[in-house]
């Protein structure tokens, strides 16, 4: 194991920064993360029309951002993109060139939610509010000029959790109908009560560390300390079988490397096709940082092929 040169040149930025996420509140957190990696990111691509719009959720109006892509073909299909962020943290506007180029490269339109966050609104208002988005896509996707049969789920670190809770979920309510989950280094075991080996990089300093997990925790989950909720901890789910096709992207250098990975492999041995990839020399949050990792364009490249496939086989 040998980190990677990018990868250590972004943990030095992130190790110069003057205060540590934890201790900042959360709206200046949010700001400092955001701030830190937009300059980071891709450029923002060029798409046919990004449209910001209010819908109903169970906490009151939410927002959403549509990215449509340029060209003329309908329906098309629809990614449902959730940002990460340990729940706290992340926002549309950092994650916006990955959302714009997947609309462009993969030709769907792009949903990514503003789900509510923690502290001010704790589980379970995040998946309550990603539950929504999906339900309003399902119901709307005509109205967008998407196809309502080809629907795919995704996300990155805490959305990735949101994303395999929406999968389980949309599985147990029949409906709505799962093309795809796209799954990048997804925290399926919030209170890591599987006791794998990859937590114990915890414990060493590659960006996501136990006291910052301990932060989400709290923040998210106050006064637990465990769960047998699957829209908590996905991988509680007593099964994982009929769950739609699956791509998890992990990294080398990340505590929730082997959570992802075993997810995969529980889904496989229910019989749900998965695709699975550690990032060799990688840490978590990798796939922020497109201008100064290339293992981010090589990950984002594996995700927007891996929709292209399902939508594909949906046509």
């Amino acid at each position: 194991m040998t980190l990677h040169p990018q990868a250590q040149a972004v943990l030095d930025l992130l190790k110069a920064a003057p205060r540590p996420l934890k201790d900042l509140l959360a709206a200046e957190a949010r700001a400092a993360y955001d701030s830190f990696i937009l300059p980071r990111n891709f450029d923002p691509a060029p798409v046919g029309k990004i449209e910001d719009r209010m819908i109903p959720g169970p906490g009151g109006d939410m927002r959403i951002r549509i990215y449509r892509p340029d060209i003329p073909e309908t329906p098309l299909p629809v990614f449902l993109f959730i940002h990460g962020g340990g729940f706290v943290i992340g926002s549309i506007e950092s994650r916006d060139p990955q959302c714009r180029l997947i609309c462009r490269d993969a030709r769907c339109i792009v949903v990514s939610v503003d789900y509510r966050m923690a502290p001010e609104h704790p589980f379970p208002a995040a998946p309550q509010d990603c539950w929504a988005a999906l339900e309003w896509i399902a119901a709307n996707a005509g109205e967008l000029g998407g196809d309502p049969t080809r629907i795919a789920v995704g996300g990155e670190s805490a959305g990735g959790n949101l994303a395999a809770g929406l999968a389980l979920r949309a599985r147990d309510a029949g409906g709505p109908a799962l093309c795809a989950q796209i799954l990048v280094y997804p925290l399926t075991d919030f209170f890591f009560e599987q006791d794998l080996p990859s937590y114990q990089l915890l414990d060493a300093d590659y960006f996501l560390t136990r006291d910052q997990m301990a932060w989400y925790q709290d923040c998210y989950a106050p006064g637990l300390t465990k769960t047998g909720d699957i829209a908590l901890s996905p991988c509680k789910a007593e099964h994982l079988s009929g769950l739609p096709p699956a791509q998890i992207i992990t990294a080398e250098f990340d505590p929730l490397r082997d959570d992802g990975k075993r997810y995969g492999k529980r889904m496989a041995a229910d019989g749900v096709p998965v695709e699975y990839t550690c990032m060799t020399g990688m840490i978590h949050g990798f796939w922020h940082y497109g201008k100064l990792i290339d293992a981010a364009t090589d990950a984002l490249t594996m995700n927007i092929e891996a929709l292209k496939r399902a939508f594909a086989t949906q046509n």
